[in-house]
């Protein structure tokens, strides 16, 4: 009697001490990322039927794999709450970098009165000789009333940039020194900004002055000739 009285008092405690708790496991796709960037959450937890997901931006998921965008820079702190049946809880957390995306602010500007060309063209090309045969184009945007185009998460690179509008083109002033289209390197995760003087032309000049690239273009390969 006394013996069985011993084992309902020590099979309690066996049972507890056998009780699963869960444990809380993940990892990201990348560690470092840029604001809009789509980041993939995977879900290695054992032994838990519930999860909630704190991003450390305000935002949260209950999804088990769940994909998240941060929309502003900073450093993120997210936690994983695993949670059991019987609600027993585990955490784990990670730290996430999210930078600004790598940002070019074009505005074009004539060059004399200094004012604002909206509704122009504005390209980018990787280089010069791009440039001047129009070819391998990066990206085309048009300017604001400001006379301003904004491009975003842009490789920090050298870019060459050809601005067009039906009265306005920056062909002549290329012509006479290559630093007015040749945008510097970009600084990364900074907001660049470059002003891309222009001419003032009347339609059918501004279509001559096209030509102006493919002279220099020939001028170029005739001196290589020599």
């Amino acid at each position: 009697m006394k013996r069985l009285a011993l084992i309902l008092l020590v099979l309690p405690l066996i049972l507890t001490s056998c009780r699963i708790e869960p444990v809380a496991g993940f990892f990201t796709s990348e560690v470092v990322v840029e604001v809009g960037d789509e980041v993939y959450f995977t879900n290695n937890s054992l032994d838990a039927r519930y999860f909630e997901w704190d991003f450390g931006d305000g935002s949260s998921s209950t999804d088990v794999n769940p994909i998240h965008v941060y929309t502003a820079s900073g450093t993120y702190t997210i936690t994983l709450s695993a949670i059991s049946k019987r609600n027993h809880i585990d955490r784990a957390y990670q730290d996430i970098t999210v930078l600004f995306p790598t940002t070019l602010e074009i505005e074009v500007l004539e060059y004399y009165d200094e004012y604002p060309v909206e509704n122009a063209s504005v390209i980018l090309y990787p280089t010069y000789d791009d440039w001047l045969t129009e070819t391998s184009m990066i990206i085309e945007g048009f300017t604001n009333n400001n006379g301003i185009v904004i491009f975003s998460r842009m490789d920090p690179a050298v870019y060459y940039v050809d601005v067009w509008e039906q009265n306005h083109n920056n062909y002549t002033l290329a012509d006479d020194d290559i630093d007015w289209i040749r945008i510097p390197q970009l600084e990364p995760n900074e907001i660049n900004r470059f002003v891309a003087w222009v001419d003032y032309v009347s339609s059918k000049s501004g279509e001559r002055n096209r030509q102006l690239k493919i002279k220099k273009l020939e001028r170029k390969y005739t001196d290589k000739k020599k």
